[in-house]
């Protein structure tokens, strides 16, 4: 299995070639060749696996320069019943993604069972583990550089603290995540774990850190990696939940489902067009978004417009109006032309936008099963409180925002899978306002915001990152 950049002038590389970097050298994403196809018998295969063989059944077509022992134990060392141990007493924590069922068709994937209460983990955590296997075996070093909006940034920091050779450096926005997010970053003391307070917003932080993979003189110089769903590997390791789900509500191989999947960064959504173009039986990917509405104005009109201005929601983890991840399936979406994507994202990296409409090639996007919708504040609480007088569970803001939108996109017969977000004790003050009460949180988390936090306050410059990193990095 080779990867490709989507922007066509990067040579093929092996997962092992790509998993400790983000982007190609020549400024694209990674993508298979080919993506590989399971048949009809070998999905009816997959039915009866529990979680770490059926993350093994699909990741072992994806990767395939590490050898199947090896890789067999990284998967079973990272999705165990301790690691994702945050389960509600309804749950069961060995089924590590347990399917919550509104009623007959209606169902949460639960998500965030991890460390850091967020399906970030899903991905991370095995990030960890294959970041640390690589760097063993090369006895080699790496400085992680990422971005975060919310999530990314707590759940990377718990998988990489304490690894063998790994360094991370973190940067997320002045303003915009919760309390408890900014306490899960900030509390940890690791030697090896920074957290970079960008005077600035996430799209901002975003920019800055595909600068600095851009310079591949510093890149290489430094051995700056990504854990952002820029990175190949987080964004394969996700697709398998869809697997997960998919036979969890379903009886057999007949029947579609439609996701609905609250998206800002296009990471966790691309997981599933990932999923759908390997032959899971998937019928419409709903991808749902909040105030900041750039990927639901292009699924509805053609036109990907980046904002200059990002606002501030009460669903601050989706709070960016530039999809790194978008661009993948655009390469998809234009019949894999490299030559077109990279004249597309010039205009969008110029602070320009593009118009599908006038080549036809809008017109394909019903072909992938993509539709879209948006979600305000009064939604948000409105959806939080139904589903919780109506089916006694409460859910976090995105998570509102995705089953929201994805209620408008139900269809009679289909069952309608929302996946969850994150935990609501990570967003404490929208659930007492939509509830009045207060969220429980697990008794390890039970005053987080109140202990010592390490972090370093930078302006929007990507040379004052570099020279942290310099300062920081060995």
């Amino acid at each position: 299995m080779n990867y490709l950049s989507t922007r066509g002038l990067a040579p093929p590389l092996r997962f092992s070639e790509i998993l400790l970097g983000g982007l190609a050298s020549d400024g694209g994403l990674y993508v298979p060749e080919a993506y590989p196809r399971f048949s009809d018998a070998e999905l009816e295969a997959m039915r009866g696996m529990n979680y770490r063989e059926l993350a093994f059944a699909v990741l072992s077509r994806l990767i395939d320069d590490i050898p199947h022992d090896d890789l067999r134990r990284l998967i079973d060392k990272t999705y165990t019943a301790d690691v994702y141990r945050y389960v509600t007493d309804r749950e069961n924590a060995a089924d590590i993604t347990p399917l919550k069922t509104l009623e007959p068709g209606l169902h949460v994937l639960a998500l965030s069972n991890g460390p850091t209460l967020a399906f970030k983990d899903m991905a991370m955590q095995l990030l960890g583990n294959l970041f640390e296997y690589a760097l063993d075996k090369t006895h080699g070093e790496l400085n992680i550089l990422g971005a975060t909006s919310g999530d990314t940034g707590s759940a990377a920091e718990y998988a990489m603290r304490g690894k063998r050779g790994v360094r991370v450096f973190m940067l997320s926005p002045e303003h915009g995540m919760t309390r408890f997010q900014q306490a899960q970053m900030y509390a940890l003391q690791d030697a090896n774990i920074h957290n970079l307070v960008i005077r600035g917003v996430f799209d901002q932080c975003q920019d800055i850190v595909k600068a600095v993979s851009n310079d591949l003189e510093f890149k290489a110089r430094h051995h700056i990696g990504a854990v952002n769903s820029i990175n190949w590997a987080r964004v394969a390791a996700q697709s398998v939940y869809y697997f997960k789900a998919y036979f969890a509500a379903t009886h057999d191989n007949s029947q579609k489902v439609s996701f609905s999947v609250p998206s800002g960064n296009f990471g966790n959504v691309c997981a599933g067009h990932i999923a759908r173009r390997m032959g899971l039986p998937i019928d419409k990917l709903i991808v749902a978004t909040n105030e900041n509405d750039v990927l639901d104005e292009f699924f509805r009109t053609g036109v990907y417009r980046p904002r200059p201005e990002t606002k501030h929601t009460s669903s601050p983890s989706m709070d960016i109006s530039k999809a790194s991840n978008f661009e993948r399936f655009v390469f998809d979406l234009t019949g894999r032309d490299a030559a077109k994507v990279r004249t597309l994202w010039r205009a969008v990296e110029s602070g320009g936008s593009f118009d599908l409409n006038a080549d036809g090639l809008f017109k394909r996007v019903a072909d992938f099963g993509m539709v879209s919708g948006s979600s305000s504040h009064a939604n948000r609480l409105d959806t939080i409180r139904t589903v919780y007088e109506v089916y006694g569970t409460m859910i976090d803001p995105h998570t509102a925002d995705g089953l929201k939108v994805g209620l408008e996109h139900r269809e009679p017969g289909v069952p309608l899978i929302c996946m969850e977000t994150a935990q609501p004790a990570k967003f404490e003050d929208a659930i007492r306002e939509a509830l009045g009460i207060e969220p429980v949180r697990p008794a390890e988390l039970v005053g987080l915001e109140a202990r010592p936090q390490k972090k370093h306050v930078l302006d929007a410059d990507v040379h004052a990152v570099k020279q942290f990193i310099v300062d920081h990095a060995s």
